[in-house]
């Protein structure tokens, strides 16, 4: 497939594309050939201020449109997500260098089914907008103005959970896509206009996370601010929203643990690296809730390595439009630079490399690839078993018993996803309430698309 033709991708304010003066851009590059493939506007606080005065005075009507009509609005929403799917999966992977086949399957499926599951609830009638508790009546009300600032990784996918959910429920909003992923927004601007949203109930305004972002999070006309991205700007967020007394809803990195228990036999061993290697290297490992510490008993630590090495090796780094590929690049060069020098910093803190390293992959001179990578040996206080890396690297570190994992997989500034492989599902399920993590997969489930997730850290 080939990528998409450059395009110039503007803001979406009141119903109205815009592009500012068109004096400051931001070009898009495509990290497997490192391209410019299309610009943005720089935005400014008075984009925002224009963009929160739209969505402010789009709300009232907005709130007051029966719950039915707003359900069938996001409908209409995930069916465009849906009927342009192709032309939607080729935009991202040429944006963030995701492999064709899971950009089609997954990158640009789940917006459309996380839209279709929130429409679903709202129109059976089974989310309680009123409810008897004891002698009061609760009701709950649309909060108001939403800024969402979403991330690059799963660019479309971010922007749906916390668009889909925000227009079901009432609320208008002031969307701050990342800059580095942005161009898919022109083509759901086209799709909000066909599905019948208002003028102002949603606004798009691009730009940086210091300029754009830090204008929605500290404006006093916006009610609540969801913000998907790291940890350090999370902290940002949270502390320009605090000036004005706003909602806040953050979900930040991880360095999610995958136990594997000492009662698998060695076909459920061999499933449970396999599926943890897969999670791990998923879009390229550029996920937040990537299993990237497999924490194994020491005795079978070296046979469990083994295991993790062969999986690995079936990711090769290629090109992404290449139906076949399943590694594709990483998304820019400070992201590259950044999974490298972990790499490195792995190697040098003792860990013992077991697949991959820091070189850049054979017959790859443009774009920004690295090496799938396994260390074995990983102990606790090695930066590779602490840091989010947000790139395919994954850490085997060895356990002595039950108690020792759950205290290792516990030993993490973050919390927010996790894993636990056993032969008992009543021994899964007891391991996984003693981690202080906000979403814990047991054996090999999943969870649904609008199931709740939260962080304990």
């Amino acid at each position: 497939m080939a990528a998409p033709a450059t395009t110039r991708t503007g803001h979406l304010i009141n119903g109205k594309t815009s592009f500012g003066d068109e004096t400051d851009v931001i070009e898009v590059l495509n990290p497997a050939n490192e391209q410019v493939i299309g610009t943005v506007p720089a935005g400014t606080p008075a984009d925002v201020d224009a963009a929160v005065a739209a969505a402010r005075a789009a709300f009232p009507a907005w709130a007051d449109t029966p719950a039915d009509e707003r359900a069938a609005v996001v409908r209409r929403i995930s069916e465009g997500i849906t009927a342009r799917r192709d032309e939607i999966a080729q935009q991202l992977s040429a944006e963030v260098g995701i492999p064709i086949t899971f950009a089609t399957k997954v990158q640009a499926t789940l917006p459309a089914a996380t839209s279709a599951g929130v429409a679903d609830l709202i129109a059976s009638g089974e989310f309680p907008f009123t409810e008897e508790i004891g002698n009061s009546l609760v009701v709950r009300e649309p909060i108001g103005v939403v800024g969402a600032i979403t991330p690059w990784n799963y660019p479309l996918h971010q922007i749906m959970a916390k668009l889909a959910p925000a227009l079901a429920t009432g609320c208008t909003v002031v969307l701050k896509p990342s800059e580095v992923a942005p161009l898919n927004t022109g083509i759901l601007a086209e799709i909000l206009a066909e599905a019948g949203v208002p003028a102002g109930v949603v606004n798009i305004v691009h730009g940086t996370g210091p300029v754009v972002g830090a204008a929605i999070a500290e404006h006093p006309d916006v009610d609540m601010v969801s913000f998907t991205g790291s940890t350090r700007a999370g902290r940002a967020v949270s502390a320009a929203a605090s000036e004005t007394i706003k909602r806040v809803a953050l979900e930040l990195g991880g360095k999610s643990a995958n136990v594997v228990l000492d009662d698998l036999d060695e076909a459920g061993l061999t499933k449970a690296v396999k599926l943890g290697v897969a999670n791990a290297f998923i879009n390229g490992g550029q996920s937040c809730n990537a299993w990237t510490r497999m924490l194994v008993p020491a005795s079978r630590h070296d046979e469990a390595v083994e295991l993790a090495v062969a999986a690995a090796a079936k990711y090769v780094p290629a090109d992404p439009t290449d139906p076949a590929t399943r590694l594709g690049p990483m998304v820019n060069e400070v992201q590259r630079d950044r999974v490298v020098g972990f790499i490195r910093a792995g190697a040098e803190a003792g860990a013992t490399l077991a697949y991959g390293g820091p070189e850049k992959p054979d017959d790859l001179d443009d774009g920004f690839y690295v090496r799938p990578t396994v260390f074995a040996g990983v102990t606790e206080d090695m930066p590779i078993a602490q840091e989010e890396i947000f790139g395919p690297v994954l850490s085997v570190m060895p356990y002595d018993d039950t108690d020792d994992a759950v205290r290792i997989a516990n030993n993490s500034l973050y919390g927010l996803a996790g894993a636990v492989f056993s032969d008992s599902d009543d021994r899964a399920l007891e391991v996984a309430k003693r981690l202080r993590t906000g979403q814990v997969v047991t054996v090999d489930g999943t969870t649904g698309v609008v199931t709740t997730a939260g962080e304990t850290r």
